[in-house]
């Protein structure tokens, strides 16, 4: 019998070695090369001067509102996005495509513009800020203005992480659970929502993400009162413009390890999610 021939074509790229050396230099010089001037930077700190600038009050305030608020937000675009996700793959309704385009929306404008519109819109004497109040609600300036910014500069990460795995979801599986005599909460929570599950937690991480670095939007809507609308990267900046930069590196380091470590636990999260549903499907 004879043999046949492997034959190898060249791709389009090249080759594995090539491919590899260009990624790990082009890591290093955008991201490594960066974060550890940041690290260095920061060695220029006694022990004691890190700690009493990463650890005072202020600080501690602008950490908890930052990651804190940051998460609410993200949890809140979950759900958000999933809904909107699912209204705009299962429905066709007049304006979608409008509504489809109004959700990247965020993405397209420069933060502070985005922070000016939100505060002309809910600061006390805006059109709903003044409404809200009367009835003694105050968003603008306080901690929901915070909130309300966050969730809206990561809104589209939480949409658009959904999207994509709904539109190639066979509607025939819902069929196919009602058939079978399940309800619509029922295979929404044993069917659907299993399969939705990874790119939701992708999109909360995402969001999560745009979320704590936001800058621009926050400052404008939040009040920037220290221990109560302060958010970490306008405290670095405050640092920065008094000339503390190493307590400004010190703050960033913090920021830093915070963000990396919530990241590599959602990952993980949603590896292990990955691997329970398919051991239960």
């Amino acid at each position: 019998m004879a043999k046949t021939r492997r034959t190898w074509t060249a791709g389009a790229l090249p080759g594995f070695r090539i491919t590899l050396g260009f990624t790990l230099l082009y890591l290093s010089i955008m991201v490594l090369l960066p974060l550890a001037a940041l690290i260095l930077k920061t060695t220029g700190l006694t022990w004691s001067e890190f700690w009493a600038t990463v650890a005072s009050s202020r600080a501690v305030a602008a950490y908890k509102l930052s990651f804190g608020g940051a998460f609410l937000a993200a949890g809140i675009n979950a759900v958000a996005g999933l809904l909107l996700s699912w209204v705009l793959i299962r429905y066709r309704f007049l304006g979608r495509d409008i509504v489809d385009a109004i959700i990247d929306l965020p993405l397209a404008l420069p933060t502070a513009v985005a922070g000016i519109a939100l505060t002309t819109v809910y600061a006390p004497n805006g059109a709903v800020g003044a409404f809200l109040e009367r009835h003694g609600i105050s968003v603008a300036f306080s901690y929901p203005g915070v909130i309300l910014a966050m969730v809206f500069v990561g809104l589209p990460f939480a949409v658009r992480s959904v999207q994509p795995v709904l539109m190639e979801l066979d509607p025939q599986i819902e069929e196919a659970a009602a058939v079978l005599g399940a309800s619509r909460l029922r295979t929404f929570l044993r069917v659907i929502l299993p399969l939705l599950t990874p790119s939701v937690i992708t999109g909360f991480t995402l969001a999560f993400a745009r979320a704590v670095g936001e800058y621009g939007s926050i400052v404008f809507i939040s009040g920037n009162m220290p221990g109560k609308t302060e958010i970490v990267p306008l405290l670095i900046v405050t640092k920065l413009e008094q000339f503390q930069y190493r307590e400004a590196t010190a703050l960033a380091v913090v920021m830093l390890a915070g963000s990396l470590l919530t990241l590599l636990a959602v990952n993980f999260l949603q590896s292990w999610n990955r691997k329970w549903a398919s051991h239960d499907f």
